[in-house]
């Protein structure tokens, strides 16, 4: 099948086709007649299968034009992030029509939202608490809202946006056609959908937790953070193979710190993101990383569901998540529009049922890979790590001459992290003067 099997106007097909896209996804074929008939709507895809897309079509198929400022269409995001991007999108493919768009979510000035509000437009897009926020104080109005669209409803519950979900279609109008996607259909999902939705289409396109064929998973064993900041800059020394990667930390702390050491290797070409960035911030290194400015991009799991980041080459859990589904829509960022990716996981051995978890949920094997020869091992252990050991006076003292740590002062290994400039610079000092040097390893298994 083609987009032209499908009922699209003339602007919508001219859009797609400068943008290279010419067949739609399952998810796509299956809910385009569904939702052209006005039928609510649950639909179920992995990341990755272009649902933004899946309810887009055929809602600007459906829209027609009016004169008056107040919206039709809303709809429900939970991250700024994706606001941006979903609005990007609409844009683009209303490029040949009059349709006005507009992204509100909090982070930034809601008087600077509330006046361009006033302009009028056909579609919002929205996080749910700047809705209310806009709503409640008179400059957003919802009472010709048409279509509603929830999207990625699973990461909004995990946000705890149910409170505001249920205001908000509290006070919508009646009579409207409701959408839901998510990557997982949950109970928190089936109970929305049985009080606000009339008697929905339930599409499953993906089975959660099948990963995406065209992924290849592997994985080291490794015993420490230090040792994964020394694997993971020998990967990217590989400029060649290794593009564009997103590297996903466990924490927004580690996050800054792993930013620090790699940034110090590789100059201006490491972003980072996490809730703590400001919005400018975020949007920068969003954008950064999109148009190639910087190769790698660490996050934490804020954009492991929604964004759309084309042709990552590799995904890196530097930490594994600590629920095996987010395994699943982390990798999802690599290997999309049928192209192939890679996955790579650092796990530790305390992992090792996490590991299980994962594996289960895939029905499939990660592939384990040894050391390589020349990777030094380091016996330091981060804060965290220590704390999780209990304070164990091993992991307290001073690591042994015989370490094979690229990180072997004292001083650094018993500061606190500081993420400011002097830091900077005494770590940029630190990897000129690294050396490999081959270290025991442990054999995976």
């Amino acid at each position: 099948m083609t987009f032209d099997d499908l009922n699209l106007n003339s602007a919508l097909k001219k859009s797609l086709t400068e943008r290279g896209f010419f067949n739609p996804t399952p998810i796509q074929r299956e809910v385009f007649s569904l939702i052209m008939s006005g039928r609510d709507v649950a639909g179920v895809a992995q990341t990755g299968t272009g649902k933004t897309l899946a309810y887009l079509l055929p809602l600007l198929r459906l829209w027609k034009f009016n004169k008056d400022s107040i919206p039709r269409i809303l709809i429900l995001v939970p991250t700024r992030e994706l606001v941006l991007q979903v609005v990007a999108e609409i844009e683009l493919l209303s490029t040949y029509t009059t349709l006005r768009v507009a992204g509100v979510y909090g982070g930034t000035n809601i008087n600077t939202q509330a006046i361009m509000l006033r302009e009028g437009h056909d579609v919002i897009v929205a996080t749910p608490g700047r809705l209310l926020d806009l709503n409640l104080n008179g400059a957003l109005k919802l009472t010709l809202i048409r279509k509603l669209v929830i999207d990625e409803f699973d990461e909004m519950m995990n946000l705890g946006f149910r409170p505001q979900l249920n205001s908000i279609l509290d006070i919508l109008p009646e009579r409207r056609q409701n959408l839901l996607f998510s990557a997982t259909m949950n109970p928190d999902a089936e109970k929305l959908i049985d009080t606000f939705f009339n008697k929905p289409e339930r599409i499953i396109v993906a089975a959660h937790g099948t990963p995406l064929e065209q992924i290849k998973q592997y994985a080291y064993i490794l015993p420490n953070f230090y040792t994964k900041a020394n694997l993971l800059v020998k990967l990217l020394e590989d400029h060649e193979n290794f593009t564009k990667i997103l590297i996903f930390a466990g924490s927004k702390k580690l996050a800054d710190f792993l930013h620090e050491i790699v940034e110090a290797k590789f100059p201006e070409t490491i972003g980072v993101i996490h809730s703590n960035k400001s919005q400018n911030y975020r949007i920068r290194n969003v954008e950064g990383f999109q148009d190639g400015t910087f190769r790698a991009l660490i996050a934490t799991d804020i954009i492991a569901r929604g964004l759309d980041i084309k042709e990552v080459s590799h995904v890196i859990n530097f930490d594994l998540p600590d629920e095996a589904p987010d395994y699943i829509h982390r990798i999802g960022r690599t290997g999309r529009a049928d192209k192939d990716g890679i996955a790579i996981s650092f796990i530790k051995e305390s992992e090792e049922e996490l590991q299980l978890d994962i594996e289960d949920l895939m029905k499939m094997k990660i592939e384990m890979l040894e050391l390589p020869e020349d990777l030094e091992i380091s016996e330091e252990t981060i804060e965290a790590e220590r704390e999780r050991m209990g304070g164990d006076k091993h992991y307290m003292s001073s690591p042994s001459m015989k370490s094979k740590g690229a990180y072997q002062e004292k001083s650094l290994k018993n500061q606190k992290v500081n993420l400011g400039n002097s830091y900077k610079r005494k770590l940029k000092e630190k990897f000129k003067s690294v050396t490999k040097r081959s270290g025991k390893q442990k054999k995976t298994k």
